[in-house]
């Protein structure tokens, strides 16, 4: 990372002394600060840094130019350096104006900024400092160049060498790869010793583990794996944004809580590159970030963690539940929060299938992104998460195709998002079409589309597939005491209808499964709304819902009296 340039530019002398001077001071001895005043020459300055092959972290340019629109010289700097993250500079004065408002609004949707950046005051300015050390962060993390990055090395792209990739993903750990035949991959096989076994996953703190076993690398990771007790007042199974919230409220509550995953954090929210409207987060936040944050907070509070161990049966006897995991373990809880989540649908294509982890990928790109620089890349999907795939491959690959099935891009994507898309150089959308084939060479060479109007086939070349389609919630586990609708959606509440799937005299609570004292939240829900802040939302309520049952029961967390919460401020 060292040697990594920040440039700025503005016309008002004044105001790029402040920047440049809140640069130098923080982030020269790791960075080097270019500030120059003219749009003309910053252009000159970045043609060059590219000629040289030079990385640039960062670019601020001030909102009034002349000779070029500030998004036309961000837009030049993001074709250069697609990795360098891009700020808009305003002033004070500016901040919360309704025309500066929609200018920035427009230039994120149409991928010309990351964000905006109030021009610095007095020094030090922190808020300044805050602008810029998250977009350094965002931008370290998307290089694969923070301090606490886990390298794995393989001799292919798929195998193992993919589930290893594929699972410290799902654990939002930060990680690059590389192949063991590369510069790069030759230099880490040295400095581990000749001749060892391969793939390699290799630690911030020098550890080496040699084709590991996933609970290996949850435990290097730090991540707990088994249980420290086995009865608690509420059991969590999914650690996604929904079982995420729930730990963070009921710990904070007195609760003594127990989350449960297979895989690791956020479900599948990590595989959101960037989610933009999520509320408190201006500048948007990555799902893996948020589950990592989230994580921490619910660690802080109390809350206990089992990762790599999944849930294989469920009973209730009298007012306990018990949840049997996969190592045989059984867990004693009050009460049982669902949020088990949903993965995507297979493309049920035999050839492409082969290829998984080859150039074939299901779910979004985030720990695949930067091998597919300079490639030419297919999403397939038409929902938010399929928009967040291809907006962010814009920033690697060569070329992104969008394959939607829908008529219209905003039939299942948010309109900001949709908006986003369609005004993103780089990005092209096929609305109407489906995938039916494909192949390669033990790597994905080519796809075949199909129109589903006329139904004409078009074999084009493909370096990557990223497969994003419909969701299919992880509820084959479960009882048949807990209802589901005809897709395997737990049903909740309201949507219990049948009387006989109820066995007791009090009507089932909002989010309460057909078996009383469990509940389900987030996307594994039947009726629930596919967003990162609606499992947020009824994660949190359902820890109001067990004050109400454990009222009903009375009874009381162990551990001291709980007096009534209030639904209002929490």
């Amino acid at each position: 990372m060292s040697g990594a340039v920040l440039v700025a530019v503005d016309e008002d002398a004044d105001a790029l002394r402040a920047v440049e001077r809140e640069l130098c001071e923080r982030y020269a001895s790791h960075y080097r600060i270019l500030c120059v005043r003219s749009s003309h020459e910053a252009r000159a300055r970045l043609d060059d840094l590219a000629a040289a092959d030079d990385e640039v972290a960062l670019v601020l340019s001030g909102q009034r130019l002349t000779g070029m629109t500030a998004g036309e010289l961000l837009d030049h700097a993001r074709r250069l350096h697609p990795h360098a993250k891009r700020g808009l500079l305003i002033g004070w004065g500016d901040w919360g104006d309704r025309a500066t408002g929609e200018a920035i609004f427009d230039s994120i949707a149409r991928g010309l900024i990351d964000h905006y950046v109030l021009r610095p005051s007095a020094s030090p300015d922190e808020l300044f400092h805050q602008a810029i050390s998250s977009l350094l962060l965002d931008w370290a993390e998307a290089r694969r160049a923070s301090p606490y990055t886990i390298h794995v090395v393989a001799e292919s792209w798929s195998g193992r060498a993919y589930e290893l990739r594929e699972r410290l993903g799902r654990c939002a750990i930060p990680h690059s790869f590389c192949l063991a035949d590369t510069s790069e991959g030759r230099a880490r096989v040295a400095e581990i010793g000749e001749g060892v076994q391969l793939p390699v996953v290799i630690f911030p703190d020098g550890k080496v583990l040699t084709d590991p076993t996933d609970a290996e690398i949850a435990m290097a990771a730090g991540s707990p794996v088994n249980p420290e007790r086995m009865e608690f007042d509420l059991v969590i199974v999914g650690a996604g944004p929904a079982g995420l919230s729930a730990a963070v409220y009921g710990a904070s509550e007195g609760f003594s809580t127990l989350v449960v995953d297979e895989g690791g954090l956020g479900g599948q929210a990590t595989s959101s590159s960037l989610i933009r409207n999520y509320l408190g987060f201006p500048r948007g936040i990555s799902g893996r970030r948020l589950a990592q944050q989230a994580y921490d907070q619910a660690w802080v509070f109390g809350a206990k963690f089992a990762f790599m161990q999944r849930a294989t049966a469920l009973r209730r006897e009298h007012d306990d539940h018990f949840v049997t995991l996969s190592d045989s373990v059984r867990v004693r809880a009050r009460a049982v929060l669902l949020a088990t989540g949903a993965s995507y649908r297979r493309l049920d294509v035999p050839a492409l299938d082969a290829l998984s982890g080859a150039g074939v990928f299901y779910g979004g790109p985030a720990s695949e992104a930067p091998a597919m620089a300079g490639r030419d890349v297919y999403v397939l999907g038409g929902g938010n998460s399929a928009g967040q795939a291809a907006l962010y491959l814009t920033r690697y690959a060569r070329r992104v195709t969008l394959v939607v099935r829908a008529p219209s891009l905003r039939a299942g994507m948010s309109h900001y998002l949709a908006r986003e898309a369609e005004a993103t150089p780089g990005l092209e959308i096929r609305l109407g079409t489906e995938i039916v084939g494909g192949g390669g060479a033990g790597r994905l060479e080519h796809l075949v589309l199909r129109d589903r109007e006329d139904g004409s086939e078009e074999t084009v070349c493909a370096d990557g597939l990223f497969i994003v389609i419909g969701a299919r919630p992880h509820t084959e586990w479960l009882p048949p005491d807990v209802a589901r609708d005809e897709r395997g959606f737990v049903l909740t509440g309201a949507g219990l209808r049948d009387d006989r799937t109820w066995p007791l005299d009090r009507g089932p609570l909002l989010l309460e499964t057909s078996m009383p004292g469990v509940f389900a939240a987030g996307d594994v829900r039947s009726g629930s709304v596919k967003r990162v802040a609606s499992a947020v939302g009824e994660g949190s309520v359902t820890i109001q819902l067990l004050h109400q049952l454990f009222a009903a029961n009375a009874l009381h967390p162990r551990g001291r009296p709980q007096e009534p919460a209030s639904p209002i401020g929490r």
